[in-house]
């Protein structure tokens, strides 16, 4: 597991997690805005309207159905090929930073979120960003990163929702 962080200084918590890719930049840049490469490790499909990644462009987020039945809705936010890409997510906002290192690539992603949903998102993106490093994760990884991220992010912003409603995955 790699460790989250949870960010407390602005108006809404987040949660920040790193992972250093082999690939550089431009590379990791497509596995974030090609939807066949986002289907490979991002929680749910990935349409963005008129196919462009540009600020305003209004996006949804259609879950599996054997997963759960919902859709998200979103919209880009800022764009900076490769290195920026924030987008909302639902209620969330998502930012990806890539910064070049050692050969490949530095990732990271801020999920600013309700605080009640932090660790099951901490545990979810740990989750995904093992994916797209090219790990596949045990089957039942996400509920042990959810009780740690749980009792660690607990006594500071309240008791911690697991998985969603209506939700039939196994974490």
């Amino acid at each position: 597991m790699t460790n989250a962080t949870l960010i407390t200084d602005r108006a809404q918590p987040a949660v920040r997690l790193e992972r250093d890719l082999p690939d550089p930049p431009e590379v990791v840049w497509a596995a974030l805005t090609e939807r066949e490469r986002l289907r490979e490790w991002f929680p749910c499909d990935v349409i963005v309207d008129g196919g462009e990644w540009r600020v305003g462009a209004a996006i949804s987020f259609p879950f599996p159905a054997e997963v759960i039945e919902m859709t998200l809705s979103g919209e880009v936010l800022a764009v900076a090929e490769p290195r920026e890409l924030a987008f909302s997510w639902g209620e969330e906002t998502l930012r990806f930073e890539l910064t070049p290192r050692d050969g490949g690539t530095r990732l990271v992603l801020v999920d600013e979120l309700p605080a009640a949903s932090a660790a099951r998102n901490a545990a979810g993106w740990d989750t995904c960003l093992d994916r797209l490093a090219g790990r596949e994760p045990a089957a039942d990884s996400w509920r042990e990163r959810f009780a740690a991220y749980g009792a660690a992010f607990a006594p500071e912003l309240g008791p911690q929702e697991g998985p969603p409603a209506g939700y039939k995955g196994d974490g």
